[in-house]
């Protein structure tokens, strides 16, 4: 087997930064051996991270920013290429593609009014490929929803591939800006394979950390472990029409972003800080807990719960998930073996090797979409090569 090195960019809707995974990937589907060379975390500055913000708000955004903003992440991304391979001590011109995943805009999983099914994700490739004379590979969502699918979640393929096991049924929750889950059972094929998203993960904590506290996200949980939960806005949160939706199903910052966190902290400007954020903090794992109740266990009895992502790190989050999944075995995906924080780069790492071996790589029992197909867009090397 031909063995490729790929560097797997992954911006996500909590805005931590950009991640950025060196690997080594040979074969494609079941037969896809990778390994993780160097990861690391590019900052966004503050600017650019407010223009992200102001092009999720249809109020403040404009035709002119996004057009800019476009570029001015693909530049970023080609930083966090450069800086990653850096790290590595590895030659730049030594990588056979990178895997972008863009920064994403605006998702409209389902159409409505005049809207149709559509997503966008920015960050230029054609900016990343000249910068790093490397072909890329950009723009995974689209052909899922041109396929009649949500274009979401897409790392249930590469997840398919890494924990597939034949004697546990696997749940893996991913806890970025938005919460999605995978479940994976025992001795399954890909077409048994089904996940969606479960709602918000650490955009609204973040946002509340932000505006009451100051700090960019609650390090350790430590905040939320110092408030007790107000039983009557939790109950208030839970009510949230996306929770009751059935898979498969998606969602983002267009819902759970700031105007949502606005109203939320004006409505309950009363409580107390502390209080607050315990109560948003247990809303993430409330919402994890519930879809698995209505819509994981009535199919599949889970053994063991593998926590990726930055919320992998918030450890009163992790401890209230334990508390209301007292039947199933708790793990962060490190205490398995694989990096929480790497996780998602390394999916399009995958993702990518597959459209250039020609592969269906979205999972349809997941998105929804009515044919397998080929994800990605190829952005050639500019100055031609393999």
């Amino acid at each position: 087997m031909i063995t490729m090195y790929s560097v797997g960019l992954m911006s996500g809707t909590s805005l931590d930064g950009v991640d950025a995974v060196l690997a080594e990937i040979s074969g494609n589907g079941r037969n896809t051996k990778v390994k993780q060379i160097e990861f690391i975390t590019l900052e966004i500055p503050k600017d650019i991270k407010d223009e992200i913000r102001k092009c999720c708000i249809e109020e403040e955004s404009s035709v002119d920013l996004i057009c800019s903003l476009n570029f001015k992440l693909g530049y970023l991304f080609s930083k966090a290429v450069k800086s990653v391979c850096h790290k590595a001590n590895f030659h730049i011109a030594n990588l056979d593609f990178i895997a972008s995943h863009g920064q994403t805009i605006f998702h409209i999983p389902r159409s409505y009014n005049n809207f149709v099914s559509s997503t966008l994700q920015i960050g230029e490739p054609a900016v990343i490929a000249y910068e790093t004379n490397t072909k890329v590979i950009s723009n995974f969502r689209v052909m899922d929803i041109a396929a009649g699918g949500e274009g979401a979640p897409l790392v249930p393929y590469s997840e398919f591939l890494l924990y597939s096991d034949n004697n546990k049924n696997l749940a893996l929750q991913n806890i970025g800006g938005i919460g999605n889950i995978t479940i994976i059972p025992k001795s399954c094929n890909i077409d048994d394979v089904f996940a969606f998203d479960t709602g918000p993960g650490n955009m609204i904590i973040d946002g509340v950390c932000q505006r009451l506290f100051n700090r960019k996200y609650d390090k350790n949980g430590y905040f939320a472990s110092k408030g007790k939960i107000n039983e009557e806005m939790l109950k208030d949160l839970m009510s949230h029409k996306y929770l009751s939706q059935a898979p498969p199903k998606s969602t983002g910052r267009e819902v759970f972003g700031q105007v949502y966190l606005d109203n939320m902290l004006n409505k309950y400007k009363h409580v107390d800080k502390y209080d607050l954020i315990a109560t948003v903090t247990m809303f993430t794992a409330k919402a994890i807990y519930y879809n698995y109740k209505n819509f994981i266990l009535p199919k599949v009895n889970v053994d063991t719960l593998l926590i990726g992502g930055g919320g992998a790190h918030n450890l009163t989050l992790i401890g209230y998930i334990k508390e209301l999944l007292l039947e199933v075995e708790v793990l962060t995906q490190d205490e398995y073996g694989y990096s929480s924080d790497a996780k998602e780069a390394l999916a399009f790492v995958i993702l990518g090797n597959e459209t250039l071996n020609n592969s269906f790589s979205n999972v349809i029992s997941a998105t929804g979409a009515k044919n397998k197909v080929i994800l990605g867009n190829i952005t050639p090397k500019p100055f031609g090569g393999k």
